[in-house]
Formats: C-alpha cells, structure tokens, sequence
C-alpha cells in the first residue's frame, strides 16, 4: 500500500471526515511531508468505498452537504495490516542505516 494511501486509512482511523477535511489531516499528520490534492484523495476514497474499505453518507457540514468518510470493519483491518507492513519496511531501512554508519565509522568518515 501506497503511503499516501496509509495516510488516508490512518486519519480516517481516527474519526469520520468529509474529503477536504481528509487532504487537511494527511497534511496536519504528516508535518507536510504528505499534502495531497483533492484531485488525488477523492479518486482514492472512491476506490477505497468501492472495494468495501470504507462507507459514505451525506451530511450537512457547516451549512454544506458532504459527503462523510468511515473505515468499515475490512478498512480497520487493512490499516491493521498495513501499519505492520510498514514497521516492518521501517525496520529494514534502520538497519540498512545502521549498517551503512558502522562501515562509514569504522572506514573513518562521518
């Protein structure tokens, strides 16, 4: 799974949104280090609703019906999954980090 994709599992885990909302906290989240477009989340949560990892009802935000966005049981479950898969790809890099700074030591660079 992509991260940005990770992304938008992980801020939906936490509560429902509409899709502007979502862009907001992936960016919030993130520190910047993900800022999605719209033009990207939207096709994304159409793709996560059609494959069941999500459902959607219409709901009058401040005024403006939106369409709000909740994991359902499989969409908790593939963020489940996809957080292992990501520690694990986290760990590799670690130690490929580590491994690359003990042979620049022991080589005596910085």
């Amino acid at each position: 799974m992509s991260l940005s994709k990770f992304f938008v599992l992980s801020v939906l885990h936490h509560k429902p949104m509409h899709g502007y909302e979502v862009v907001q906290a992936v960016e919030k989240t993130t520190n910047g280090c993900c800022s999605p477009t719209e033009g990207t989340v939207y096709p994304m949560l159409n793709e996560f609703e059609a494959g069941g990892y999500l459902s959607s009802k219409r709901e009058t935000v401040q005024g403006r019906e939106r369409k709000i966005y909740r994991l359902t049981d499989k969409g908790r479950l593939a963020f489940q999954t996809a957080v292992a898969a990501w520690l694990e790809a986290t760990d590799c890099i670690l130690a490929g980090k580590a491994s690359a700074d003990a042979l620049n030591r022991s080589q005596g660079r910085s």
